[in-house]
């Protein structure tokens, strides 16, 4: 992780009181410049029974991330040259009790970082399958 900002998120009504309660997943969610807009995408944000049918928005629809102009090209410009990403760390409410979201730009992994914690991976389970098997 290089550096984290705080921007702004553009929801519905019910999507924002799904999030009160709790009803935000971040997991495979990433953010994507598309035509000088930031936008997160697969973030799901599940429906409340209390919502009418016909208000419900889609749970996983691209939700726009509200940045100043400057700050949308600075990022624009370290993803194409620098092949950084923009990643979504944690979704929550400020003390004005406005939504915001913090991202951050990390690294990507290169070839010989990955085999190297394939290497440890392989080396825990077999490790741990080995005093299952002691025992």
């Amino acid at each position: 992780m290089l550096d984290t900002l705080e921007v702004g998120v553009v929801l519905e009504g019910s999507e924002v009181k799904a999030a009160r309660q709790g009803r935000v997943n971040l997991k495979d969610s990433h953010i994507r410049i598309i035509k000088n807009e930031v936008f997160v995408l697969n973030m799901h944000i599940t429906h409340l029974s209390t919502t009418h049918s016909t208000y419900r928005p889609d749970e996983k629809r691209a939700r726009k991330l509200l940045l100043h102009k400057k700050e949308i090209e600075k990022l624009y410009s370290k993803v194409t040259k620098d092949g950084i990403t923009l990643v979504p760390l944690k979704l929550y409410f400020n003390s004005k009790n406005i939504i915001k979201m913090q991202i951050a730009t990390a690294r990507g992994k290169k070839l010989h970082d990955k085999r190297e914690d394939l290497k440890q991976k392989t080396m825990k389970r077999e490790a741990q399958q080995a005093l299952k098997n002691f025992r």
